[in-house]
């Protein structure tokens, strides 16, 4: 079937609705994916005509936008719970746990988006009823729209389906969203750093496909991988909440799911071992831990039929979204605590690597036998049913390398208007000095600098190599001042230390202001 004739069969359902909600069918409401046997993905018309749908056979559904994408499309946001609309205000003075999900960021990674829509439908039918004594949720099953509609057989060939092509990684930019958490250059991230900042989620998972390693996994995960993420919500994600769900899955389904990792091809430089993928907050699990609040990324395997990394996907979120319902109460106090607590004076990385586990740990390997793609012929891979259990190293977390004091506050020149624009986007809180000012302050002395050869996600990198000197310094009026001791104080550091490895100085934002200097333009006012 075509989109066209997809989309008009929205239409005649949604013309077709009685204006009592109790008396639809939502049943009759299906996504492309299982409208068409799982061979092909659903298409954003289609996605904003099913939300429409679902919010019609629902007074706890409400329907808003929180953005645009690269090429005008609205992003579309489903709030559920007791709430008169879908307006942040009304999500927030509830008073209930905040849970946002998001699906779709990687365009060809489309299990997300699917399993989404059919959660919607769910929650329509009134499933779960009882999540909305506790919770608001928020879902935005198709994040990177324009992504998605660049389908293509070709995208992510060896992934077992959708054979009937599936979207691309980047925007229509040709960024990677999960690249661009700290550098904001895509509407899109802008869109979405809005969103967490009006509605203030307590709760973010990040939906993906993973590739790579063959493994005995149906999904894997990951919590915030920074080593400056506060301690309490790593403990909890570690220690309770994530075991917690993989036993529910294990019991219901006989699923394996686990940290994500992937094996080092042999003949490389790396001892064999499961590692994770990377510290930085580029990525969204990473950049949310800095803001404090609790994420999980989760990772269905590609190699999984296309119906089965749904159906993990779901159940995924399912659990996890009791598991959030079951420890609201609690859940909301520790986001309280940590966002009252102050980095002012800790030792924090700003480079890190990756660390190895004590003990050797259990990691499920598996098979893949190869299949072709029946319309382009190329090969693909599908999982079978193995698990082959390995003892070896986990490399599923990081420590520093580099650290650097957390100063108390950060001054930024007034000319710096390209940085000071980014740090407003984040929705960091500043206030702007009104009258000269003499402090004792420390400066970065800039000994070397290396730019990249090449552009990475159309810039290229930039790295400092100095020292921080003491110096008295008397600061204009209209300087911007940055506090260190807010709920934001995490993200504040790594975006503004000049040696910070995904910084404002790394995406080369500074670039115009570094030129022939010799100190790093900031300045910052030490812990004591």
């Amino acid at each position: 079937m075509t989109s066209r004739i997809y989309f008009f069969a929205f239409l005649l359902f949604i013309n077709s609705l009685s204006v009592h909600a109790q008396d639809l069918d939502v049943s009759l409401l299906q996504t492309r994916a299982e409208l068409s046997d799982y061979r092909e993905t659903t298409r954003y018309t289609e996605v904003m005509g099913f939300l429409e749908a679902v919010v019609l056979a629902s007074e706890q559904l409400h329907l808003t936008s929180f953005g645009y994408t690269t090429e005008g499309r609205t992003l579309p946001l489903l709030v559920y719970g007791d709430v008169w609309d879908a307006s942040s205000e009304e999500a927030i003075q509830t008073g209930k746990t905040r849970v946002f999900i998001q699906a779709n960021i990687h365009a060809g990674e489309v299990c997300g988006k699917e399993a989404l829509l059919m959660l919607a439908r769910q929650l329509a039918a009134g499933e779960y009823t009882q999540w909305a004594d506790s919770l608001v949720l928020l879902i935005a099953p198709i994040y990177n729209a324009d992504g998605n509609e660049r389908i293509s057989l070709y995208n992510r060939s060896r992934q077992h389906g959708p054979v009937g092509g599936m979207g691309q990684r980047p925007n229509a930019q040709g960024y990677d969203l999960n690249r661009d958490h700290m550098k904001l250059d895509s509407p899109e991230a802008r869109s979405l750093v809005q969103l967490i900042h009006e509605y203030n989620p307590h709760v973010l998972i990040d939906l993906h496909t993973t590739n790579g390693t063959i493994h005995g996994y149906h999904l894997t995960y990951s919590p915030p991988l920074n080593p400056n993420t506060a301690k309490p919500i790593i403990d909890l994600l570690r220690n309770e909440w994530l075991p917690e769900v993989s036993k529910r899955i294990k019991a219901t389904y006989d699923w394996d799911f686990y940290y994500y990792g992937n094996v080092p091809r042999s003949g490389g430089t790396r001892e064999r071992g499961w590692y994770t993928f990377d510290h930085r907050p580029r990525f969204n699990n990473n950049y949310l831990g800095l803001r404090n609040r609790i994420a999980i990324l989760s990772e269905a395997y590609s190699y999984a039929t296309f119906e089965d990394r749904i159906l993990a996907t779901l159940y995924f979120v399912e659990e996890n979204i009791n598991y959030a319902y079951e420890h609201a109460s609690a859940i909301q106090q520790l986001i309280e605590d940590t966002d009252l607590q102050t980095i002012v004076g800790q030792s924090l990385a700003v480079r890190s690597t990756h660390k190895r586990s004590r003990e050797p740990v259990t990691i499920l390997m598996g098979d893949a036998v190869e299949e072709r793609n029946p319309y382009t012929g190329r090969i693909m891979l599908r999982r079978q049913e193995t698990r082959k259990p390995e003892q070896m190293y986990a490399f599923g977390t990081f420590q520093p390398t580099e650290t650097e004091t957390a100063p108390k506050t950060y001054f930024i020149p007034a000319a710096l208007t390209t940085v000071i624009e980014r740090i407003e986007a984040h929705g960091i809180w500043v206030e702007t000095l009104s009258a000269p000012r003499e402090l004792a302050l420390e400066t970065f002395r800039i000994d070397s600098t290396h730019v990249a050869d090449q552009p990475f996600q159309g810039r290229r990198e930039r790295t400092l190599f100095g020292a921080y000197e003491s110096v008295t310094k008397t600061l204009p009026a209209g300087t911007l001042i940055v506090p260190v001791d807010q709920s934001l104080g995490r993200l504040v550091f790594y975006l503004l230390e000049p040696r910070s490895d995904d910084g404002l100085v790394n995406w080369a934002l500074m670039d115009d202001a570094l030129d022939g200097v010799r100190y790093y333009p900031i300045l910052r006012e030490p812990a004591n």
